[in-house]
């Protein structure tokens, strides 16, 4: 008897229409060119040469600054899967989980969550002997520490010194602070499920996921924070202190936001768009430009670098132990000795 179907998930009354993946696909198409021609008209506005000429001089103390806040950042980030091997209980050392997490990361900054986020992680840990409900969990784990601890802070700023908007802006600072409020019950309300919830498993296709202890969602809020705090400190670093801290760290979460709704690999362009939107009237556009191309080069490309040599270390000596694991084996054919 062949086992029965359960009927297909009702999508509702719009995606059930013909029509309905065609608009979803122009409508993105159009909201992709309407970032573009954004992206064109901010670079056609842009003094390029004198953002050269302010890249050649600039402080050597700026640069080294930022370069051991990027290391502290990616230090700092590199122990979020730390979490998950103390959530899941998997035995792999220390230095393995943060090298993993470090590449993934870099990779992540540099073509997007699917990429690196996803994609690396799976495959470093598989290669490591990790199954895919593990990997799935301490993925989960590590992505709510980075995004609420992102909650969290940018609930703080938000709602106690948000940042001068243009005045031509939809969106204004009473909104932020609106936004700032919600931001923080979202907060508490995480904290408040991890501590009072009594059910503390939950089936999600086939995995079994359980909520994090109190104290495990602490170190998500606090870790994650700290990150956000970091890689705003090294911005501050680069436009030497010329800018208010808390008006860089205001700029660089809503640049984060910016760069995840428009799946733009690296934020590529959009980052630069939303901090001359947004600080433009505190400095000028070619002092500003060149700091945030020393942040790609420092926070972005240098890492990348170095994430591309670990990799392939890893996977070189992945195919190694796979091929001594083949050579171990017996033939298949072999018959056993017989006495």
């Amino acid at each position: 008897m062949a086992p029965s179907r359960s009927p297909p998930p009702d999508r509702g009354p719009w995606r059930s229409r013909p029509w309905w993946p065609w608009f979803r696909r122009g409508a993105t198409a159009v909201f992709f060119l309407l970032v573009a021609g954004l992206l064109v008209s901010q670079a056609r506005s842009i003094e390029w040469g004198e953002v050269l000429n302010s890249l050649e001089n600039y402080p050597l103390t700026a640069a080294w600054g930022a370069v051991a806040l990027a290391a502290a950042s990616f230090t700092l980030y590199s122990c979020f899967d730390l979490l998950g091997r103390h959530y899941t209980g998997h035995k792999l050392s220390a230095p393995t989980v943060m090298l993993v997490t470090f590449t993934s990361y870099a990779f992540n900054l540099n073509l997007g969550s699917l990429v690196g986020g996803v994609a690396f992680r799976f495959r470093l840990y598989s290669r490591l002997g990790q199954k895919p409900g593990a990997i799935t969990r301490i993925m989960s784990i590590s992505m709510l520490a980075n995004w609420m601890g992102y909650v969290l802070l940018a609930g703080l700023v938000f709602s106690l010194h948000p940042p001068t908007l243009p005045p031509d802006w939809p969106v204004t600072t009473g909104h932020l602070r609106l936004a700032g409020l919600a931001l923080l019950a979202a907060a508490a309300a995480y904290l408040g499920i991890c501590t009072f919830t009594r059910q503390r498993h939950y089936e999600l296709r086939g995995h079994t996921l359980e909520l994090p202890s109190p104290r495990l969602a602490v170190l998500q809020l606090l870790m994650g924070a700290g990150n956000w705090l970091t890689m705003s400190g090294i911005l501050f670093i680069l436009l030497q202190h010329r800018i208010e801290f808390s008006a860089v760290v205001s700029v660089l979460l809503l640049a984060a936001v910016a760069g995840v709704i428009t799946h733009i690999p690296a934020g590529l362009g959009v980052l630069e768009a939303v901090f001359v939107a947004l600080l433009s009237h505190l400095m000028p556009q070619p002092e500003l430009l060149a700091a945030l191309v020393a942040y790609r080069v420092v926070y972005y490309l240098a890492p990348l670098g170095i994430a591309t040599a670990i990799y392939a270390v890893m996977e070189a000596r992945a195919r190694k132990l796979a091929r001594a694991a083949r050579a171990a084996q017996p033939p298949r054919n072999a018959r056993p000795a017989t006495h």
